[in-house]
């Protein structure tokens, strides 16, 4: 025992304060992106034809965060005269059109349903269910529950029950072979109960959009009631988005 007190002693304190602080994301990493409006139709077309996502609304010089995978293709050929990623992770949105941007993004918070906070604001647990996910998503998660994040200090955790959950959080492009077992978990979650996309593929397809092995959006198929974007989110993003939208 007073080997693990001196450990313990010796190793400190390692969870992060957020959100009572901020803290520095990695200089490379790539979050809100800002667009320059003042720029040329022909940077903006050229952006948009090098975009592999078709995540460039030409017209209205803005991004689809929905289908972005922030790749950072847009930002190397304009040379920032177009699109900068800032290291702003905070960028979930409680509806699907707000992810189109122009890198304003509504608060959260004053979109968040006031009953949501009321019923889950001291305690949130959710089932995380792979549908045919890549992983990415999924290790960005799972890495909440680690001391740094230590998610379940704001009373929120995933549970390895659907009928022990308060809602879902999906992640992967929802392929043929999973839309049943999803649809099957979102039964077995007792009312009221909230789903959650994460990622890409989730919201919009990501890089398999199109496919007919797919569904097109999880808002297709079920109500969504909070959108992550990333490929993968950032596990700040995850739980900056959490921690606004229920508490």
């Amino acid at each position: 025992m007073f080997t693990t007190l001196k450990n313990r002693f010796e190793q400190g304190h390692r969870t992060c304060n957020y959100p009572n602080e901020k803290p520095a994301v990695f200089e490379r990493y790539r979050g809100k992106p800002v667009i320059q409006k003042d720029v040329s139709f022909d940077m903006v077309e050229m952006c948009a034809t090098a975009c592999p996502q078709d995540a460039i609304d030409r017209n209205q010089k803005k991004i689809n965060m929905g289908r972005c995978v922030f790749c950072g293709t847009c930002e190397r050929i304009s040379d920032g005269k177009f699109v900068k990623f800032s290291g702003d992770f905070e960028i979930a949105t409680s509806q699907k059109e707000h992810l189109l941007t122009a890198g304003d993004l509504p608060s959260l918070a004053e979109h968040s349903k006031q009953h949501f906070k009321k019923l889950f604001g001291r305690s949130l647990q959710l089932r995380q269910v792979s549908a045919a996910g890549c992983n990415a998503c999924e290790a960005d998660l799972n890495v909440l529950a680690t001391p740094f994040f230590d998610l379940a200090r704001f009373g929120i955790n995933f549970v390895a029950s659907p009928r022990h959950s308060d809602g879902i959080v999906v992640t992967g492009p929802v392929s043929r072979n999973m839309k049943t077992a999803l649809l099957q978990t979102y039964e077995a979650v007792p009312a009221p109960k909230v789903v959650i996309a994460v990622g890409s593929c989730t919201i919009t397809g990501g890089p398999f959009s199109g496919s007919p092995e797919i569904t097109q959006g999880l808002d297709t198929i079920l109500p969504v009631d909070l959108f992550i974007p990333g490929c993968p989110p950032h596990p700040l993003t995850n739980l900056h988005a959490l921690l606004t939208f229920f508490k």
